[in-house]
């Protein structure tokens, strides 16, 4: 570039800045959040954000994932004799920061609530992430039921790294059992927003409160949700789209939706769920049963059961002394 035309360039008077009506429009926001606020009865905010962090939320998952699995989703250069050493440096950060992150939580719903402490809200949040903590090798222990899981049920699995490395369902799984840990153990904002990080980054919503057993394994998995209720047991297979969701949401007399209710399914052990199958309300799947592709149930079936679209029936169970049938491919 010429240089006198850069010379030039910089001593020409600046453009006039944009004129936006920032006051008023700051004005304006202020006095709609107070008029939500007012609605809501939640003025009372001490002046200072309490929530917890989805950012820091988000960060201190990936890296209790790395301390769960240091040589798959740790760092680049660890090596294995000094895998211990980064576990508990990792963990007695993450831990701390956990810890900062339901004191929130809980500080946050006794401003909300209007709850009496007898204990501070540090002291029950130290309690909650040191249980949540002794809880981690289980959890771990789980997890690996889950990766063999998705090994063994995928043909196109070559090694439990790629699983660990590319699966979107396990990715949600780790995230799950994590979440619906803190879930039981009382830090229910925390563990919503760990579902919701992996939400956003797989595709599958499920939610902490849900109750999963082992070797669970999602396959694909985009558009998969599971409910706040459902409860869901051993070597159960589900695909791409599959929900198990509420058919109604009942209200209580002032209109508002009853909170807490048995709404979603109870699918029981080595059930199997093809892609798009939609199953709603409390109902019952029964052991060993098949749902195919695009069904839309609303009722309970009984153990061994195979329910088709196509068809749009129920077929009997084999009976007891028959082979079991063989699965279809799902296309």
């Amino acid at each position: 570039m010429n240089p006198h035309a850069l010379s030039a360039e910089l001593s020409a008077p600046a453009a006039s800045a944009p004129q936006w009506e920032l006051h008023q429009i700051v004005d304006e926001l202020r006095a709609v959040r107070e008029r939500w606020r007012d609605g809501l009865a939640s003025n009372q905010e001490c002046g200072a954000r309490q929530f917890p962090s989805r950012q820091h939320l988000r960060e201190l998952v990936g890296a209790l994932c790395a301390a769960l699995f240091p040589m798959r989703l740790g760092p680049l250069d660890l090596q294995q004799e000094s895998e211990d050493f980064f576990v508990g440096h990792t963990l007695d950060t993450t831990l701390t920061g956990l810890h900062e992150q339901v004191r929130r939580e809980l500080a946050y719903q006794a401003r909300q609530h209007g709850l009496p402490q007898a204990v501070s809200a540090e002291q029950q949040a130290l309690a909650i992430v040191q249980r949540f903590a002794r809880a981690l090798p289980g959890i771990r222990a789980w997890l690996d039921t889950d990766v063999a899981a998705a090994f063994h049920g995928d043909p196109a699995a070559h090694s439990v790294d790629e699983v660990l490395l590319c699966y979107p369902g396990i990715l949600a799984i780790i995230h799950y059992r994590l979440a619906h840990a803190l879930h039981a153990l009382g830090a229910p904002l925390v563990a919503r927003i760990i579902a919701e990080v992996a939400h956003s980054q797989t595709g599958i919503d499920i939610h902490p409160g849900a109750v999963i057993g082992a070797s669970f394994f999602i396959d694909h998995g985009t558009g998969v949700v599971i409910g706040e209720t459902a409860i869901i047991g051993e070597r159960v297979r589900i695909y791409q789209a599959v929900t198990l969701g509420a058919k109604r949401f009942p209200a209580g007399a002032d209109g508002v939706l009853k909170k807490g209710l048995a709404r979603h399914p109870i699918v029981e052990d080595d059930v199997v769920i093809y892609a798009g199958a939609t199953i709603l309300g409390r109902v019952t799947i029964g052991q060993g049963s098949v749902i195919g592709g695009n069904v839309w149930l609303t009722r309970s079936i009984a153990p061994g059961s195979h329910v088709t679209q196509a068809h749009n029936q129920q077929e009997a169970p084999e009976p007891v002394s028959a082979s079991p049938p063989t699965l279809r491919t799902p296309c």
